[in-house]
């Protein structure tokens, strides 16, 4: 079979599909019920199996014709929606837009940079998936989202044709549970020195910082947990297990939510945010609102 379809060949198949008869369709269509037949015969010798059986003077689909039909009806549907939406005409009904976060984000940062694109629109119906940084950029190359929320920029490394979107920048706060923070002097980043440190995994960009600041400070905590997910981290991180970092701009909420101690703050050290999309303009009204308050706003 050819990589390529004849749309136009496509078209007269979907229309006698939907119309249930080749006299029908040539009526629809204002040409002749011959010049249908030949493209229908086209088309099939093109895909390399029948699209429908002939029982007497019906057409009855075949199993690779409903296929086909299935997708046909996709594609046609989205042309006519195409044409509302150049045409002006407001979309009708819902829409759904699908977010990945990386799981090591801040769950109070994803919400704060997600919620403003639930209040430009009634009609958007926000999906929020999370995961590891490779996974959830491989749903962004199979169109499986809208956009991607990371800490950790679209390289090179990855083969995937998506755009950037730079959010804004947080320094950090270090949280210690109140009795692990009693065990520690007040001089930071010094006291981070042999003390029990949660990390997030190495996958993520702000790690890869972090380790880098511990060397340029010669600071060497001793590594307790790492996690890829940032609720779990700060949960070992209440009940004690290790001194864990967040953006400084969630510091009040993480501090009343975990009833902890900050133990320093770190203004060199920052933690940047990024959408990334497939486009390279942002036209989406949903990504549109969220970039512009995040650095409009939030990250300020």
């Amino acid at each position: 079979m050819s990589e390529n379809l004849n749309y136009k060949h496509l078209h007269y198949f979907w229309v006698v599909a939907t119309e249930g008869s080749i006299a029908r369709a040539a009526d629809k269509l204002f040409i002749t019920p011959q010049t249908i037949s030949g493209q229908l015969s086209m088309l099939e010798e093109r895909i390399g199996q029948p699209l429908f059986d002939r029982v007497g003077r019906r057409l009855r689909l075949t199993e690779t014709g409903r296929l086909v039909l299935r997708y046909a009806d996709d594609i046609f549907e989205l042309g006519r929606e195409l044409s509302d939406v150049l045409r002006g005409a407001p979309l009708v009904g819902t829409s759904e837009f699908i977010v990945s976060a990386a799981s090591a984000l801040p769950k109070t940062i994803v919400y704060k940079v997600l919620e403003p694109a639930l209040t430009i629109s009634d009609d958007i119906s926000l999906t929020c998936k999370e995961g590891p940084v490779e996974a959830i950029l491989g749903e962004l190359a199979v169109h499986e989202v809208d956009m991607v929320l990371t800490d950790t920029p679209l390289s090179s490394a990855f083969s995937i044709k998506a755009y950037n979107h730079y959010l804004g920048q947080s320094s950090l706060s270090f949280f210690a549970s109140p009795a692990l923070a009693a065990k520690l002097d007040d001089n930071f980043p010094l006291n981070l020195h042999d003390a029990p440190m949660l990390l997030p995994t190495k996958q993520y960009a702000i790690r890869q910082l972090f380790d880098k600041w511990c060397t340029d400070n010669n600071v060497f905590p001793t590594v307790k947990g790492q996690y890829d997910d940032s609720a779990l981290m700060k949960s070992f991180g209440q009940s004690g297990f290790g001194i864990f970092f967040m953006p400084s701009i969630i510091e009040a909420e993480v501090k009343k939510a975990y009833g902890l101690t900050v133990i320093g703050r770190s203004q060199s050290l920052k933690q940047k945010f990024y959408a990334i999309s497939a486009e390279r303009k942002v036209t989406h009204p949903a990504v549109a609102a969220i970039c512009n308050t995040a650095r409009d706003i939030i990250f300020k």
